[in-house]
């Protein structure tokens, strides 16, 4: 039976665990391979994952790309207020974060720049404002480019270098506003090296959204609702996944969002490229249709990527053991060994 309560994914993490900056180069954070069926774990480099891929596998790649979403501005007190945009939902209009947010009530006008302003013109329920974004001297895009900053997550000690960072090499679809940060160990010698010897790449997109790192706030996990995030699959990308099925190879989705993607296009039993909106929410219990390894960063406590990596783990426990369990396991090793933890910590190749 499945564990299903909030607190049977706790555990403790120190904060000395979770990594403040990057590692001097992408591919030389470390790698631990978790063994599905046998629980056995290896410790290695990233670098190594050329070591555990084989001719015929496909690497799925999510290739979004964050945007300067954090933008400073003032009000016409001359107070400063901070917005965090999370989604275009009509043309210039944004769904976004306000802080403070009881100093924005519909109405509001915050100037971010010479003719770079946005109106608040509407409050949601969870607190999240609507604003309509205007620019006088350029498209309202360049202007977000010109004065926002790439969001850095709040927990690590943000350092000007470390913008690029936050940046896969492949990122090339705008739209996200949190890095799909497994792919963030990848250097293009690496993808280079693992195309060399016979492992197929392939793409899909989806705007990573402050909903996948979203607390659970219910005991019952099943009860909670994910945002949802825009994505895309291609034709392309389906036929190289089925490809790779009929020849035998494993298909290794690099990160969660990756995994999400694949899995809810996949839902009917089939599957489909097309775009759109998902909300699909993997924990124990959950049958995988597409993915069959995976790449992803170690994850905080009672967050849905731990609920996610779970149920991957739980397609092959070892004997004896649920999926929960091999990964709580795991997570105290990676502790005890000093991994480092979240966006630029050190990551996971579950086989």
């Amino acid at each position: 039976m499945a564990a299903l309560k909030l607190t049977d994914y706790d555990f403790h993490l120190p904060e000395a665990r979770i990594a403040q900056v990057p590692a001097e180069r992408r591919d030389e954070s470390r790698l631990m391979v978790i063994r599905r069926s046998t629980g056995e774990r290896e410790h290695r480099l990233f670098r190594d994952l050329r070591e555990y891929l084989e001719p015929g596998d496909l690497l799925v790649l999510n290739d979004t790309k964050v945007i300067p979403a954090r933008l400073y501005g003032t009000r016409a007190t001359g107070a400063r207020i901070e917005v965090l945009l999370l989604e275009e939902v009509a043309r210039d209009r944004w769904l976004a974060l306000v802080r403070p947010g009881r100093k924005a009530p519909e109405g509001t006008v915050i100037t971010f720049g010479p003719g770079f302003a946005g109106t608040v013109v509407g409050v949601e329920p969870d607190g999240s404002r609507l604003i309509q974004l205007e620019s006088a001297e350029r498209p309202v895009r360049e202007a977000i480019a010109l004065h926002g900053e790439l969001p850095l997550p709040p927990y690590i000690a943000a350092r000007p270098e470390d913008s690029d960072r936050y940046q896969t090499v492949y990122a090339r679809e705008e739209g996200a506003v949190a890095a799909p940060t497994a792919g963030l160990h990848f250097t293009p010698d690496l993808l280079a090296s693992l195309r060399a010897q016979g492992v197929e790449t392939a793409s899909v997109t989806l705007h990573t959204g402050l909903g996948t790192f979203r607390p659970v706030t219910v005991e019952d996990v099943t009860s909670h609702e994910m945002h949802s995030e825009r994505f895309r699959l291609s034709a392309e990308t389906v036929e190289a996944v089925q490809r790779t099925k009929e020849r035998g190879g494993r298909v290794v989705a690099v990160g969660t969002t990756a995994v999400r993607t694949l899995e809810h296009a996949a839902q009917s039993g089939v599957l489909t490229p097309g775009s759109g909106e998902t909300r699909i929410f993997i924990y124990p219990g959950y049958r995988f249709r597409v993915v069959d390894a995976l790449v992803t960063n170690f994850h905080l406590p009672k967050s849905t990527l731990l609920m996610l990596v779970s149920a991957f783990a739980d397609q092959q426990p070892p004997a004896g053991k649920t999926g929960r369990e091999l990964m709580l396991e795991s997570y105290q090793e990676a502790i005890e060994r000093e991994y480092r933890f979240y966006s630029f910590g050190d990551a996971t190749l579950m086989l």
